[in-house]
């Protein structure tokens, strides 16, 4: 996601998607261990998209 994205949601939102993003971690985490995974990258792409939501409501 884009920072111009999340900075117009409303706060409830970004929480809701904070919430979303880190259960994708959890699930990444628990088919990773059973060797279900083969897209690496959105574990990434999750990582760098929590780290913006809580930039964000820092600011709010």
């Amino acid at each position: 996601m884009k920072k111009k994205d999340l900075s117009t949601q409303k706060k409830e939102d970004l929480i809701k998607l904070l919430e979303e993003k880190r259960e994708n971690i959890k699930d990444f985490n628990f088919k990773s261990v059973s060797g279900g995974v083969k897209d690496t990258k959105r574990l990434r792409e999750d990582k760098k998209d929590i780290a913006r939501i809580l930039t964000i409501l820092n600011k709010k």
